[in-house]
């Protein structure tokens, strides 16, 4: 549904934009009017604005927003590795396999489904439709920490947190190669490729901001002795798609496992022990880890932080390799 409205009074001049749409729409609430304006769904004079934007004469205001389909969702009894929960969050530990909401080709057996059969149908109508409850993602084939809103309030705050990058990540990895220096930033603009369009890739003319800090865990040895690959922990300043994978890839030192942003190096591969290689072969994607997760409680208005274990596969992997 878009909504449209021209200021044509100078009592509403000097208003914030969200109390004026609150005005207008006395149906939506003031978290979820945020949440619309964050997500790009609110355009003064078809610009985006904040949400302390002061109304002026003649603006143009414009607000779309998504019904939610009440039949689309269904909840689905997938075991869910609960971290955290409250009335007004869950974190989860998602495992690689995984896929977080419904899309193309995966309508079932994602985490929202798994979501919507633990927390209840009302769950379905926090946030966007098709992906309730989501203020972040992380591939399917990464494991790792999500957090997830279960009401519009919290939905909205986690959203503006991210969109001021004050939540933090840090993720650990498994890549090809000796990194150098082994501590550092990687700063780029992403966009997708214009080949594949399942592929994202870095370009210095266009593309969105995406900024990753890295430094080296441990370096890993072959049969020779010879460093062969790196542990790295990658902490996000940004989070966009395929981060991680993509910059490590484009500096040289694709994740183990990526299918898409770097396959194995066979001569680096045959350098290692027939058990090395073995549990390269059957990585489940790429080596990658979402270990950390740090951020303020909408309501209780405290820090909190999460830490997984990696899974085993991946330290039986680690452990594998000399060091």
């Amino acid at each position: 549904m878009i909504y449209q409205y021209k200021v044509n009074a100078n009592k509403y001049v000097g208003m914030r934009l969200d109390k004026y749409i609150s005005l207008n729409l006395s149906h939506l609430s003031r978290s979820k009017i945020k949440f619309l304006i964050n997500k790009n769904k609110v355009l003064v004079n078809d610009l985006n604005k904040d949400p302390d934007y002061k109304i002026t004469l003649n603006d143009k205001i414009k607000v779309i927003e998504e019904i939610k389909n009440e039949t689309y969702l269904k909840g689905e009894n997938i075991k869910l590795n609960i971290v955290y929960e409250d009335k007004e969050l869950i974190v989860i530990d998602k495992p690689a396999g995984l896929v977080m909401h419904p899309g193309a080709g995966n309508q079932s057996g994602t985490l929202v489904n798994a979501l919507i059969n633990h927390c209840g149908d009302s769950f379905s109508f926090v946030g966007e439709n098709q992906r309730p409850g989501i203020v972040h993602r992380i591939d399917k084939d990464t494991s790792g920490l999500v957090v997830v809103a279960k009401n519009d309030f919290t939905h909205a705050n986690l959203s503006d947190q991210f969109s001021k990058h004050s939540i933090k990540r840090k993720y650990v990895a498994i890549c090809w190669g000796i990194i150098t220096p082994t501590k550092g930033t990687i700063s780029s603009l992403i966009s997708r490729s214009d080949r594949n369009r399942t592929k994202m890739k870095s370009s210095k003319i266009r593309g969105k901001s995406a900024i990753t800090h890295y430094k080296t865990l441990k370096t890993l040895k072959d049969e020779k002795n010879s460093k062969i690959a790196s542990v790295v922990e990658c902490q996000l300043e940004t989070g966009r798609t395929h981060q991680i994978r993509v910059h490590l890839s484009e500096k040289g030192h694709p994740i183990f496992g990526d299918r898409i942003y770097g396959r194995s190096p066979m001569r680096k591969l045959k350098s290692l022990s027939d058990e090395s290689r073995e549990l390269i072969n059957k990585l489940p994607g790429q080596a990658l880890h979402a270990q950390f997760l740090e951020f303020y409680h909408p309501r209780k208005e405290k820090k909190m932080n999460f830490q997984s274990v990696i899974p085993v596969y991946l330290s039986n992997l680690i452990n594998s390799i000399k060091s």
